[in-house]
């Protein structure tokens, strides 16, 4: 058992994961503005704090004596707040909380980044050179929660070459996240539900139709701070399921909402996603459990609207 920091465990993503990583039997302390109910049913351990204030939270972090640090918290949506709000607010918090931890003494440290670091939906156009996109992809962040997200990244690395391997890391890019209520039919990040997500491909194009389900990060998240020492230190990990949030083809799909992919979207056959999680597979032995078929309880019809 490790006793481990989630920063923003009351978040969205972060009730799952730190229930989760308190499931697989670890001490777990939320660190966020805010508690939940949730955590508390879990059996986690939740502070309530400021962690844009650098000095408070290198404190509870000695305090904690944790063994391992997860950094989620952050402002989550694009454009939720003005830009230059976004960025020093998450920019202040990569430094306050991932700088802590490394003056705290914390073996390890991972932190939550994005796959909107790679620059989609950009206003002037955007084609990639190949799908499924991976972490050799080039990040061409346009908006400043995009670059905060990649900062975050290169603060990992910049502490890396501060400590070596004294300190293991790795940064990882959840896609777009699913709760366990949000299948029950809840609203999802963006407000309308999963079905309505499907049903109408437009709400999930600017996602490029990726997905992942919070309890599957939970299981990543815990293969990989187990895998840290074994690893090679500071590597970047995509996350999500391995089929699309469509009912059909990415081929057919993804040149209807962003133009110029159709020769790099063809190669995106059946169910396959835009996105490769081959890597967390090959160094992590790491592959998603829940998928949306099995979610929603999807009707024989409905599964035969996508090929095999």
């Amino acid at each position: 058992m490790s006793r481990i920091v989630v920063t923003g465990g009351a978040g969205r993503l972060g009730r799952s994961l730190a229930a989760g990583l308190a499931t697989a039997g670890h001490d777990v302390l939320s660190l966020d503005r805010d508690t939940s109910p949730a955590l508390t049913g879990a059996g986690v351990e939740q502070l309530t704090i400021d962690l844009t204030d650098a000095r408070a939270t290198h404190d509870a972090l000695e305090s904690a004596r944790a063994d391992a640090v997860v950094h989620l918290a952050a402002i989550a949506v694009p454009f939720s707040a003005p830009e230059d709000v976004i960025l020093r607010t998450n920019a202040a918090l990569a430094v306050s909380v991932l700088g802590g931890a490394v003056a705290a003494g914390v073996g390890k440290v991972v932190a939550a980044s994005s796959p909107t670091v790679l620059g989609y939906n950009a206003p002037t156009g955007w084609v990639p050179d190949r799908f499924p996109l991976d972490e050799e992809t080039p990040a061409r962040p346009w908006n400043a929660y995009a670059l905060s997200k990649l900062l975050i990244e290169q603060t990992i690395d910049m502490l890396r070459r501060q400590t070596g391997d004294a300190v293991r890391f790795a940064s990882f890019r959840p896609c777009y996240v699913l709760t366990p209520e949000e299948w029950a039919g809840a609203p999802t990040q963006q407000g309308h539900t999963v079905r309505e997500r499907l049903d109408d491909p437009a709400l999930s194009a600017p996602a490029l139709f990726n997905y992942v389900d919070a309890r599957d990060v939970a299981r990543f998240t815990d293969t990989l701070l187990a895998a840290l020492p074994d690893i090679p230190n500071g590597e970047t990990f995509f996350v999500g399921a391995d089929d699309a949030l469509a009912r059909e083809p990415l081929a057919e799909l993804m040149p209807q909402f962003h133009p110029g992919t159709e020769a790099a979207a063809a190669v995106l056959t059946g169910t396959a996603p835009a996105f490769s999680t081959a890597k967390a597979r090959r160094l992590l032995g790491w592959t998603p459990q829940h998928h949306w078929r099995d979610e929603l309880a999807e009707t024989p019809a409905d599964r035969k609207d996508v090929p095999a």
